[in-house]
């Protein structure tokens, strides 16, 4: 029912991200160094298979300087799971989730019966994430996850995504303007590009992954869950064996905790 981009060139790109790691480029904690950074992460580009597409669009990157702002202050981390649900208002994802699931059953027992993944772990994610797709980011994705991998706070992490963001850029799947998150994320439930490219499906089946239609990235989310190690008709509560997947998707304790309590109260 669903199709998923091509997994032998999704494994190919990321042994290629894994082999520039010996020649890479030097980190930076300002925008000083950035435009040097780029000239020699562009060798890592081309090591890694990105075309002149993609090369073109990491020339066009400029410093993201309020991704390092986010990046730097993040309070997810610091706060009580009840202030975290508070703020996110976890009531209205809920009584909002429950409607959304009613009125999708059968889109979402198809996801179910292929990924094992219920509907209330997908609204849920899908309320925290957008706020059901109403705000998907103002940030330029390319800019953002490239000036990520230049910082060097965080360099190893996010240098596989931004050769994933060039990548997409080079065939085709993304624009090299396209809006996101402060962290490169994109689309309704906020992928990074590493994981657009190796988890991405074509839910609608028009040939393309576009996270930012709604069938795609709710598939999408769907098949990343499954492929984490996701057990269906397994629990998800905290201590409960797919938790831990949860866990896969963000690494704030506050919010897979949410996750989990959300889903269970959309889902019953």
């Amino acid at each position: 029912m669903f199709t998923t981009l091509s997994k032998t060139a999704t494994a190919a790109a990321f042994l290629a991200f894994a082999a520039t790691g010996a020649n890479a480029a030097p980190c930076g904690n300002s925008a000083g160094g950035f435009n040097a950074w780029k000239a020699a992460f562009a060798n890592e580009a081309k090591a890694a298979g990105v075309g002149q597409r993609g090369l073109q669009a990491l020339a066009n990157t400029q410093y993201a300087t309020k991704t390092i702002q986010a990046d730097r202050n993040q309070k997810s981390f610091r706060y009580s799971l009840e202030k975290f649900m508070e703020i996110r208002g976890a009531n209205t994802i809920i009584a909002q989730g429950r409607k959304r699931k009613a009125q999708n059953a059968n889109f979402f027992n198809a996801i179910e019966r292929q990924y094992g993944v219920p509907a209330g772990v997908l609204i849920a994610i899908h309320g925290m994430e957008t706020g059901f797709g109403r705000f998907m980011g103002d940030s330029n994705v390319v800019s953002a996850i490239t000036t990520l991998a230049y910082d060097c706070r965080r360099s190893d992490f996010f240098t596989p995504h931004a050769l994933a963001a060039l990548q997409m850029v080079d065939r085709g799947h993304i624009s090299p303007n396209v809006l996101g998150a402060r962290h490169g994320e994109l689309g309704h439930t906020q992928f990074l590009p590493g994981n657009a490219l190796r988890y991405g499906v074509d839910g609608d089946g028009n040939g393309r992954v576009d996270l930012t239609n709604y069938t795609d990235a709710m598939v999408s989310t769907a098949n990343f869950l499954r492929q984490k190690g996701w057990k269906p008709g397994a629990p998800y509560q905290e201590g409960q064996p797919n938790f831990r997947v949860i866990q896969a998707w963000n690494a704030a304790g506050v919010y897979q905790k949410a996750i989990a309590i959300m889903a269970a109260k959309i889902d019953g």
